[in-house]
């Protein structure tokens, strides 16, 4: 799927299902937890983050309901982190280093600038991914023995480097 193609379909779906549009996790004073107890009173509905989302120093299995991030997104060494849930965009970059238990990149098609999964152990899929506007690392993953370099650009269109 062309990129363009990805970026509309995104757009389209927020207009189309109402997608909750959080400006920051500013607003929820810069606390994961309160912002999914707003989420749970609204019946935990579809939602994107404007700008950037750090998560490095929160405990979260999942990113439930959350479809877009229109910054970066750092996940960096989250221990229990299982699943990106319904993520599908990442505006910026995503940084999932060192989170040893997660499987999948489920759901998500782009991401804007880099994606570090170096040191994800359990790796297994790149699931929806389509399109990375920066570099790739993929250091120290199964999928680094799994796959070439070429066989991953043939999959995925990344602008930049990929670390093996």
């Amino acid at each position: 799927m062309k990129i363009e193609n990805i970026i509309r379909r995104v757009l389209r779906e927020e207009q189309e299902e109402k997608i909750l549009k959080i400006p920051s996790l500013k607003f929820f004073n810069n606390d994961w937890s309160i912002l999914q107890k707003f989420l749970e009173s609204q019946g935990y509905p579809r939602y994107s983050i404007g700008g950037d989302l750090l998560l490095s120093r929160s405990k979260i299995e999942t990113l439930g309901n959350l479809v877009k991030v229109e910054g970066n997104l750092n996940l960096y060494g989250r221990e229990n982190l299982q699943s990106l849930g319904n993520l599908e965009y990442v505006g910026g970059w995503l940084d999932l280093y060192g989170n040893e238990s997660f499987q999948s990149l489920g759901n998500l098609e782009y991401v804007g600038g880099y994606l570090d999964l170096r040191g994800c152990e359990n790796l297994q899929s790149l699931g929806n991914l389509n399109y990375v506007g920066g570099w790739l690392d993929l250091s120290h993953t199964p999928l680094s023995e799994k796959y070439t370099e070429d066989d991953i650009r043939k999959m995925i269109k990344v602008v930049g480097v990929i670390d093996m």
